[in-house]
């Protein structure tokens, strides 16, 4: 790493290079303006537990990847020109879970801890108090709205009677006690095309692998999971809604900051991409979180190092966990580190706290937005407010009065003026 250092601090010591930045920046900002038209398209990416410190890390890591010292790297996210953030807290808990995390940036609605798509008013232990408290998702009003489709998918353990063997793993079976194949009745009622998609929740039993364990011959990266489904989602003229999610989360749990870092990595790849296949002027991109992880790293390295010494002698790697597995403290003291044992795949960050699984955390997450009424994320704003400014952005249920117009019309409505503008010059200089 610190053959890259030289490289950096020669130019970085300069305070043109500093001014050359900050006057790129400001041109940038001030050139900005908002996209007053309809959405046409809505894209959701979920980073399940990527809190800020992960984006950071992230950032950090993605640079290291390409061989550089990392703080300087640029993430796809980054780009998005509209901030804001947003408060995950559950309506009767102060640390958020995903199920109501979910039922607020799907429904607008906060809820209870470890409740989906109910309102808080429905009590989590008791079952009678369910019916009456559903509430709808942004998912079901665009499939309303013809723009798109509700399907979750989850993994393929739940798609199968559990007498039926997985067809990769012989020990695993499915799940379902209804004797239903939830595979043949989306092929009886869907088109094959849909089946491509269906298909990308089906490579395991339960969740997909960890990129850093993913065969690349047998299962698709997240990117083109998402690749496919928006060259699928696309042919819909009128339009489409995506909800994209990875599994930073699972790595945060387990203590393993390579594992949630290199899928934040690679969820960044896949808005990239995504990126790539739709416009900007079109479709409206929001990244977000559902809540943040007791992640954190810090310590007085350098650039590029990834390692700090602390006041008992022994090193300590700066990303560092408030609770979770990783705690060592054994007779009064923690383990030793170096850099090779750290950068172990499986190395389980130091930990203050002892539990089996690390926590949530309960600090504001991002949301990124860039598209058609991205400006309407700004400020500090409820975890529920997500999908009220999305469906708003696409004049659907409950805003079908919002008035904006498509890009289309717009587009032809500014050509007839400059047409008609100059054939009044023309007959002006005749």
């Amino acid at each position: 790493m610190f053959l890259f250092w030289n490289q950096f601090e020669e130019e970085e010591q300069h305070p043109n290079f500093w001014y050359v930045k900050g006057k790129e920046a400001l041109h940038t900002s001030l050139s900005m303006k908002p996209n007053l038209h309809r959405a046409k398209n809505l894209i959701l990416f979920l980073g399940d537990g990527m809190g800020i410190s992960t984006v950071t890390a992230a950032r950090i890591m993605k640079g290291q990847m390409e061989g550089k010292t990392g703080e300087e790297s640029v993430l796809a996210m980054d780009t998005f020109p509209h901030l804001a953030l947003s408060k995950t807290y559950n309506v009767d808990q102060q640390m958020p879970d995903s199920a109501a995390t979910a039922t607020a940036y799907h429904c607008g609605v906060k809820a209870n801890y470890g409740t989906l798509g109910l309102s808080a008013a429905a009590r989590r232990k008791d079952c009678s108090s369910v019916k009456g408290n559903e509430v709808k998702s942004i998912l079901h009003q665009a499939k309303m709205a013809g723009n798109g489709r509700e399907d979750q998918i989850p993994g393929q353990q739940y798609m199968f009677p559990n007498e039926t063997v997985d067809p990769e793993y012989s020990t695993f079976t499915g799940s379902r006690q209804d004797k239903t194949n939830l595979v043949d009745v989306w092929l009886r009622s869907k088109n094959c095309g849909l089946f491509l998609l269906l298909r990308s929740g089906l490579f395991e039993p339960k969740d997909t692998r960890y990129e850093l364990e993913r065969d690349p011959s047998m299962d698709p990266s997240l990117t083109e999971m998402v690749e496919k489904a928006i060259k699928i989602l696309r042919k819909n003229s009128k339009g489409f809604y995506l909800f994209v999610e990875d599994k930073i989360d699972h790595g945060h749990h387990a203590g393993q900051a390579k594992y949630a870092l290199t899928e934040a990595v690679e969820f960044d790849r896949a808005i990239a991409r995504a990126a790539e296949l739709t416009s900007e002027l079109d479709t409206l991109s929001v990244v977000t979180a559902d809540h943040s992880h007791v992640f954190s790293f810090g310590g007085y390295s350098y650039r590029g190092v990834s390692y700090s010494k602390a006041e008992d002698g022994k090193s300590f790697t700066n990303a560092l966990y408030g609770n979770g597995p990783g705690y060592q403290i054994a007779n009064g003291t923690r383990p030793d580190m170096n850099a090779t044992s750290s950068s172990s795949d499986e190395y389980l960050q130091q930990a203050a706290v002892p539990l089996d699984s690390e926590t949530h955390g309960s600090e504001d997450v991002a949301i990124f937005a860039k598209g058609p009424m991205a400006h309407l994320f700004h400020g500090v704003q409820e975890q529920s407010y997500i999908p009220h400014a999305m469906a708003y952005a696409a004049c659907i249920e409950p805003y079908t009065d919002c008035q904006l117009e498509n890009y289309g019309v717009c587009t032809k409505f500014s050509l007839a003026v400059l047409l008609l503008s100059l054939l009044s010059s023309l007959t002006t200089l005749m």
